[in-house]
């Protein structure tokens, strides 16, 4: 007995010193939590729990620290804990209950502890606006996480992430220059900023060669022992932009001196950019004559808007003119990404359809000045979180941006999204007034001066239009493929609207097979053969897409050939490959290839020529497997034009290789 009573004694006298060690550090911690210093009062409240875990006040303030830190979703298990323990130890715990429900993309339990807070409150508190918005987004959330993008978000890995925070990720239109910022340990300063303990922001960047990163070089010619952030790059690297905290928050730049490898001291962007309201993120179009950037400056929608400036004849950048409530909202819009193909912005907005906090969308740049209904980005690229300051590459294959995930290298890690194919977003009518419904149930009218239309310059090709059936000109959604014609490889694919518009970007520098395809129909192709160097071009297409009946015929336009030569070139893959694929989905086609020419040379010798050229191509569907009793060839050299002889235009227009369907 005398054994047992000391085992108790000793076991009384742990407990009791365990609970004193656990007070101290929630006495502790609370200090701290009281000063807004989050991340030192977690640190002391998490030691504390292991001591005493089921302390209502301690997992409380645990959970709130987590939802002001990189990992909001860490707070669930947490508030839980308190709500089973004391429910009623704070009047809002329901809402914090759901947000921590939220960021775990919990959505319909988010919903279920707004509306129970909901159900406790008088109609006309002011905090039911704020909750009206979460609930807004937790119904966004469910719709986008029912049909995700068909995105892959990978790491972009330790050679450029530490363990500290590194974030803002900007890029070369061709992906060989990442300039980031980052707080890791050997900042310029190397001093902690008293706000947060985290060492200062400072600048880095790294070079791409045959696939891989070069180690980030710390910036240290323009980095100062406080805060520096990148938060653009200019298309070809040479220009860098930079965030400063001056005078309310401003916005410079840097060139690259190429001879002696270093960045120019940073120079302010003017003052019809920077004023003392905040400014915080910008992006230059390709040819550098016009900017986007955010800013809080009085007469805008609210929060945070997007404005642009075009550059003057002498160099510096005038008025600065809001985009106006087809993109700005009463919320806030920030870190502004112009694409290389100078009409598509992206941005982060927190007042339009999304799931919590930032969330990405995309706009298209209409010529009367207009912009087109944003789009938002969808879910994975878009959490409950903040997603913000997102780039992406000239060939729309690969976005970056930085998140807090779990399993990451660091508190906050730069990512590289391999993004879905593009959508085709519906073109938004310019309007001048327009009703913005807030989180609450009332109604703001916002009136806004449209911006004046810009003419944008980039080193890139759009093409624009729309698919008709050609028989009865209704639009049909069919698929719109690009191809490089010298890989055979398939470079996007996407839908038209429901209109049968669409909208694809193609990078200077390849040779292109752009077809139009759906079921029951020819396929319609064009090829747009870019040298490097090309300017900007639009063109607007009506794609007539021809059934496939009897009589039905489609020129084949990336089908090439050797000059004077019958030999297929290989650029003819891709479009070789959508002829395989009719002939063997419809076992019963029976088809006719022709070859045309010009009115050059002989009719006999263009006769033969074409003859022979049409044979290749019966030649190489009859090695794919086609039996040959499917198909003939035929030369028609000259005999039947489409366009008239008398131009460079129309003799391009007669050299073809057509394909008709003679048999079903």
């Amino acid at each position: 007995m005398k054994k047992i009573a000391f085992f108790c004694w000793v076991l009384l006298i742990a407990l009791t010193a365990q609970a004193q060690s656990a007070k101290k550090l929630f006495k502790e911690a609370e200090g701290y939590f009281e000063e807004k210093m989050y991340s030192q009062a977690l640190e002391l409240y998490l030691a504390g729990l292991k001591l005493d875990p089921e302390n209502p006040k301690a997992n409380f303030n645990t959970g709130l620290c987590y939802l002001e830190t990189a990992y909001k979703e860490k707070s669930l298990p947490y508030l839980k804990k308190t709500q089973q323990v004391k429910p009623d130890i704070h009047k809002q715990l329901l809402v914090f209950l759901g947000e921590a429900y939220q960021y775990n993309h919990q959505f319909s339990e988010a919903l279920k502890q707004y509306q129970a807070f909901l159900n406790t409150m008088d109609k006309d508190d002011p905090v039911a606006s704020y909750i009206n918005r979460k609930m807004f987004e937790c119904n966004n959330g469910i719709r986008y996480m029912k049909d995700p993008a068909k995105a892959t978000i990978t790491n972009i890995g330790s050679v450029i992430n530490s363990k500290y925070a590194d974030f803002a990720p900007v890029i070369s239109s061709d992906e060989t220059v990442l300039v980031f910022t980052s707080r890791r340990e050997g900042s310029t300063g190397e001093e902690l900023s008293p706000e947060d303990n985290q060492f200062y922001e400072d600048m880095y960047i790294s070079y791409k060669a045959n696939g891989k990163w070069s180690t980030p070089r710390n910036l240290k010619e323009i980095n100062t022992d406080q805060h520096d952030a990148c938060v653009a790059l200019s298309s070809d690297g040479k220009q860098l932009f930079i965030y400063k905290d001056k005078q309310g928050g401003d916005l410079y730049y840097s060139d690259f001196d190429a001879i002696n490898n270093i960045w120019s001291k940073p120079q302010s962007l003017g003052d019809n950019i920077n004023t003392k309201y905040y400014e915080t993120s910008i992006s230059m179009t390709s040819d550098g004559q016009t900017i986007y950037f955010s800013s809080n400056r009085p007469g805008g929608s609210g929060g945070l808007d997007i404005y642009m400036s075009r550059k003057t004849p002498e160099g510096k950048w005038g008025e600065a003119v809001n985009l106006g409530p087809s993109i700005n909202t009463p919320y806030d819009e920030d870190a502004p990404f112009i694409h290389a193909d100078g009409t598509t912005l992206y941005f982060s907005s927190r007042g339009l359809a999304g799931m919590g906090g930032y969330d990405i969308y995309r706009s298209e740049h209409n010529e009367d000045g207009t912009w087109t209904a944003p789009e938002n980005l969808g879910y994975p690229i878009n959490t409950a979180n903040e997603d913000i300051y997102f780039v992406l590459s000239a060939d729309n294959k690969h976005g970056y941006y930085a998140s807090a995930k779990e399993g990451g290298v660091g508190e906050k890690d730069i990512y590289i999204i391999s993004m879905p194919p593009r959508k085709t977003v519906e073109v938004a009518s310019q309007i001048k007034t327009i009703q913005v419904k807030t989180a609450a149930p009332t109604v703001k009218t916002v009136e806004m001066k449209m911006q004046e239309p810009i003419e944008i310059n980039s080193n890139a090709t759009i093409v624009k239009g729309k698919v008709i059936d050609a028989e009865t000109k209704e639009p049909l959604v069919a698929d719109v493929v690009l191809v490089d014609n010298l890989t055979a490889t398939q470079l996007e694919e996407h839908k038209t609207d429901t209109e049968g518009a669409f909208s694809t970007f193609m990078p200077s520098g390849k040779n292109y097979n752009f077809s139009v395809q759906k079921e029951g129909y020819l396929f319609h192709s064009e090829n747009f053969d870019i040298p490097e160097a090309k300017g900007f071009q639009q063109f607007d297409l009506i794609v007539e897409l021809k059934k496939i009946n009897v009589g039905s015929k489609i020129v084949l336009r990336n089908i090439f050939f050797d000059f004077d030569k019958a030999t297929l070139r290989k650029e003819s893959t891709a479009e070789l490959e959508n002829l395989l694929e009719i002939m063997q989905e419809m076992p019963k086609l029976k088809i006719e290839i022709s070859g045309h020419t010009d009115n050059k040379g002989s009719a006999d010798y263009n006769k033969t020529l074409s003859g022979k050229r049409a044979k290749a191509v019966v030649d190489y569907l009859i090695s794919k497997g086609i039996p040959a009793e499917r198909m003939r060839s035929a030369g028609y050299g000259k005999e039947r034009p489409i366009a008239a002889n008398d131009t460079d235009e129309g003799r391009q227009l007669n050299r073809r290789t057509e394909f008709e369907i003679i048999g079903k």
